[in-house]
């Protein structure tokens, strides 16, 4: 069984984000969703419960999706972030992929664009977590036991 894709969509556009939680979630693909309206309600969603991908809007009131990312990375480094904006900028997506942005993508986005991309960002995650126990056990002198988890990476590929 395929591991659900927990996503937290941050975006001021309430019935841009709503009608995008339910696209997302009647294809069937493993991906739930949470919303939050504003940076700060993003922030508090983080502290209960963290989501595998973000996907950031930009341009917000009060806190905006730079200053989102900047925290969530410092605090929650292996959330994976896509910044969808309508407003940026290519010095905004640059500041964007210094602070840890996994992808930058423009609205209007297609669906099937957006989907590929929170997957693809949920594969990076795994991998990471992965490298990171494999590490783990190099560190502790485990080398077999660390091939082994690469090994197995390289065949779920």
């Amino acid at each position: 069984m395929i591991k659900e894709i927990k996503v937290l969509l941050v975006d001021d556009e309430q019935d841009f984000v709503n009608t995008l939680s339910e696209r997302l979630e009647v294809r069937g693909e493993g991906l739930g969703s949470d919303v939050a309206l504003d940076g700060e309600a993003a922030l508090k969603t983080l502290e209960g419960s963290l989501p595998d991908v973000m996907v950031l809007d930009l341009k917000m009131p009060g806190i905006d999706g730079l200053e989102v990312l900047k925290r969530t990375k410092q605090r929650y480094p292996s959330v994976e972030v896509i910044m969808l904006t309508g407003h940026g900028s290519e010095k905004d997506e640059e500041a964007a992929r210094r602070l840890g942005a996994y992808e930058y993508l423009q609205k209007p986005v297609g669906i099937e664009k957006l989907v590929s991309t929170i997957k693809d960002a949920f594969q990076h995650k795994l991998k990471l977590e992965q490298s990171a126990v494999a590490g783990a056990f190099a560190e502790a002198g485990e080398f077999e036991t660390a091939q082994r988890i690469m090994d197995q990476d390289d065949k779920k590929r």
